[in-house]
């Protein structure tokens, strides 16, 4: 078994030929495309997507998921235009051969229940799963803070209640870690029969600071130890968040990406696991 690293390259730079260049420099075959040119995938226009497919050629580079903002509207939002961006999602992962998409649950107002949305989550989710068994893609939930799937049981309860094999899940420890969830004491149990990917990133509790993998509070390493030995073979995707917030990449710059890149290579090499 050799773990597959891919990651988030928009984050050292919004230049799509400079993300390539990096990916190359640290041996990254694969790319999570979730902006180009400070433009997010879904409004890339037809010369910036040939563009881009030109230059993933080029560099040798595959796209592993579709790093799309689907899901995160809020709950509230007519979710009828939202389905045509998904179907472009899907539509943009089979045209760059990627097997992913990743989706969000909805955002929930902070003074709101989120269970009290439970069968609305649901039913969209359903209609995300949908169009992309359409496609022959997989749709695959991220939990994050402030949306409906942000703790584990309802990451699982989207998954368990929709029952598509087109809807699978991510776990991020450090998103996890902010809803204060222990990603490997609390969570991994009951994900791992519906994981299929894993972002990569850490933090500590009760601060709003990401950090490089097995330096925060995320239990990185009991997480890689214990799909090692469960055979995991997903995508790891590097989300480094180490520098200033940008929405469309540039957050961290190449330096804070290697950062990023060798601290999971190194967390990997000490536990003696292979990766490309």
């Amino acid at each position: 078994m050799t773990w597959t690293l891919t990651g988030f390259a928009d984050e050292a730079s919004p230049d799509f030929a400079e993300q390539m260049a990096l990916l190359n420099s640290l041996g990254v075959r694969h790319l999570e495309f979730r902006s180009a040119w400070r433009t997010n995938i879904l409004d890339l226009d037809e010369q910036q997507l040939a563009d881009a497919e030109a230059m993933l050629a080029a560099a040798g580079v595959t796209v592993s998921s579709i790093g799309s903002p689907i899901g995160k509207i809020k709950i509230s939002r007519d979710l009828e235009p939202h389905l045509d961006r998904v179907r472009h999602a899907a539509r943009l992962a089979n045209r760059f051969g990627a097997r992913y998409v990743r989706v969000f649950s909805f955002f929930i107002d902070q003074d709101d229940d989120p269970d009290r949305h439970r069968d609305e989550v649901i039913r969209r989710m359903a209609a995300i799963a949908r169009i992309a068994e359409e496609h022959d893609v997989v749709a695959l939930h991220e939990n994050e803070k402030h949306i409906f799937g942000d703790i584990p049981r309802r990451c699982v309860d989207i998954v368990e209640a929709v029952g598509s094999p087109h809807l699978r899940l991510i776990m991020d420890p450090a998103n996890f870690v902010q809803c204060d969830v222990h990603p490997f004491t609390d969570a991994y149990a009951s994900m791992r029969p519906h994981l299929e990917y894993m972002h990569v990133k850490d933090a500590d509790f009760g601060a709003d600071v990401v950090l490089p993998a097995g330096e925060g509070q995320g239990q990185v390493r009991e997480v890689v130890r214990a799909l090692a030995a469960d055979g995991f073979d997903g995508f790891f995707s590097l989300e480094p968040h180490l520098g200033q917030f940008d929405a469309f990449g540039g957050m961290c710059g190449p330096d804070l990406w290697t950062v990023a890149d060798t601290a999971f290579t190194r967390l990997l090499t000490e536990e003696g696991i292979p990766f490309r």
